[in-house]
């Protein structure tokens, strides 16, 4: 455990022994709020422990561990690199990052921070929303371009010149049907927008047939213009019918324009191809060796297994090397994990004849990397850095503002949470939307970043009818949760399923006060309370599955994510 993880687990002790006083007295009678004092949370893999890293060059794969599912990468060619992943019904929308190095990565903001550029967010399942963000910087302008698809709105883009923010409000591009947009900016000024696309005239002749295509956009009209012609059918071998043609992107390289797309689908045969042509609008030629990166091949057997690995987007540091950013998966044990898909990043060799590779078919991505010369400083995870191995972090809800990590369901939900009602408290007011719905429920979301991870929370609350309940919630989508809430006169552990809400177990809860905390041990969750400020601690129901909200058992597109929630 490094320095700042031994650091966290003393601040769990420290709240334990009750080194704090109450802030206010608790209350005693039901005041339609829930209030949290703070949010704790260490994360201690077993593979850190077991395997510190060499050297000051050398760090962690994942780059961006927790639920950072498809990114994308840019540099502005003066030493700034820039990254965003999906958020799908999250808001706010698409986290970005910042880095000098390509290891230290802090997130600066959201780049869609405003709900004027999230509309039609409810009714959407929460894997629905904001699907694969490509990125882009156009050096003649100064200007920074991000394009994605809303599964409820279509595709847009937004931009800015100064990626911290604001982006400007979204600019639809109702001529590009699909998803996964990306926009490539050429030599000469001219961009354009290629992306994943229904077969040809609408007819796949098998399931997942897919094309890409592209379209000029004119920049200075914000216009889709001319034809838009499909630039690569199936994908690289036609004849083997492969399924799901995504997430492309365009790149000019000495004198050629490499395409390269996603291939297979983002479960565990995922892969990335890789085509080029003397012209944008082709003919390609596909690279035989392609794939150029994939896990499929290998036995999942094999110890910490990564596996899904695709969906690429490649970067030429200022240094002249060249480096992709990806997503895969960490799972635990047969296939399952709980994270969801994350941000790692390797290397990419080039063949004599101008080709890139990542990673060929029975190489292993490596779960350590090197960058000679940089060393990882921010590896704690607070002050925004991402965290780099095991870290802790310490929540106080002392700004007026939420931290950057956490997020809300589909809107902003400002007028269902409160710091500034009560300083040094997150206030959550009771709300009729539960997590189960689609729409915006009193609650916020952090991303667990760990399979073994502790987290715990002070509540006070006091509820106010039968159905009225607050606590802590492992959120994975609308039928498949755990809460455990304060509810009239008792706590509860309950769990959400398809076939409903059951209660798994129940303990007297007379006072206004608790703490509340789960632990994972990757195979595992317990949940425990305390009534005494840390003190003694005491287990509620049995220790619940980790598998239960995995993606393999309950689908989608996102990780499971630790909640704080208030309900009527």
């Amino acid at each position: 455990m490094n320095m700042a993880a031994a650091a966290a687990v003393m601040a769990l002790a420290c709240l334990g022994a009750s080194c704090t006083a109450p802030k206010d007295p608790m209350p005693t009678e039901p005041t339609g709020e829930a209030m949290f004092d703070d949010l704790t949370y260490v994360g201690n893999d077993s593979y850190y422990a077991e395997h510190p890293l060499a050297g000051e060059s050398e760090f962690y794969n994942p780059i961006l561990p927790g639920f950072f599912s498809d990114p994308a990468i840019c540099s502005n060619g003066k030493g700034d690199y820039y990254l965003v992943t999906s958020t799908f019904t999250y808001f706010p929308g698409v986290p970005i990052f910042h880095s000098r190095d390509l290891v230290n990565w802090r997130q600066i903001g959201h780049v869609l921070s405003r709900e004027s550029q999230l509309v039609n967010m409810v009714g959407q399942h929460v894997s629905g929303g904001i699907f694969a963000p490509g990125l882009s910087y156009n050096p003649k302008t100064g200007t920074y371009y991000m394009i994605t698809t809303n599964v409820g709105a279509g595709n847009f883009y937004v931009k800015t010149q100064d990626p911290a923010g604001p982006w400007s409000d979204p600019i639809y591009v109702h001529s590009v049907r699909g998803i996964d947009p990306s926009i490539f900016i050429d030599d000469d000024g001219k961009a354009y927008v290629v992306n994943n696309d229904d077969a040809p005239n609408d007819k796949p002749e098998y399931p997942g047939h897919r094309t890409v295509r592209l379209q000029e956009l004119d920049l200075a009209t914000d216009q889709m213009v001319g034809e838009r012609r499909i630039l690569i059918n199936k994908g690289c071998r036609p004849e083997e019918k492969p399924i799901w043609c995504e997430g492309p992107h365009i790149y000019k390289i000495n004198g050629y324009y490499y395409l390269m797309t996603a291939e297979g689908g983002t479960g565990d045969w995922h892969s990335e191809v890789i085509y080029r042509s003397k012209s944008v609008w082709g003919p390609y030629e596909a690279y035989k060796g392609n794939p150029i990166l994939t896990q499929r091949t290998l036995d999942n057997n094999r110890p910490d297994p990564i596996t899904c690995a695709g969906h690429a987007d490649l970067v030429q540091a200022q240094e002249g090397d060249w480096w992709a950013v990806f997503l895969a998966c960490r799972p635990v044990k047969d296939n399952f994990e709980n994270l969801g898909r994350e941000t790692f990043m390797l290397p990419v060799m080039w063949t004599s004849e101008g080709w890139p590779l990542i990673c060929n078919n029975n190489e292993i991505v490596s779960r350590t990397i090197r960058r000679e010369g940089v060393k990882p400083e921010h590896r704690e995870g607070g002050d925004n850095w991402v965290g780099n191995g095991n870290f802790g972090m310490q929540f106080d809800f002392d700004a007026e503002q939420l931290p950057l990590q956490f997020m809300t369901l589909r809107t902003s939900g400002t007028d269902k949470y409160s710091l500034t009602k009560r300083p040094g408290w997150l206030t959550l007011k009771e709300d009729s939307i539960d997590l189960g719905d689609k729409d915006t429920p009193s609650a916020v979301f952090v991303r667990p970043q760990h399979h073994r991870y502790t987290c715990q929370t002070r509540m006070q609350y006091v509820a106010g009818s039968e159905t009225s309940q607050a606590g802590l919630t492992l959120f994975k989508d609308e039928t498949h949760y755990l809460k455990l809430c304060a509810t009239q006169g008792k706590l509860q552990l309950l769990k959400m399923t398809p076939e409903g809400c059951a209660a798994l177990d129940e303990q007297p809860l007379q006072q206004g006060e608790v703490e509340l905390r789960v632990e994972s041990d990757g195979l595992q969750f317990t949940f425990s309370y305390s009534l005494n400020r840390g003190k003694d601690w005491k287990t509620i129901g049995e220790a619940q599955p980790t598998a239960f909200l995995s993606t393999r058992d309950a689908g989608g597109f996102t990780g499971t994510m630790i909640g704080l929630f208030a309900k009527k």
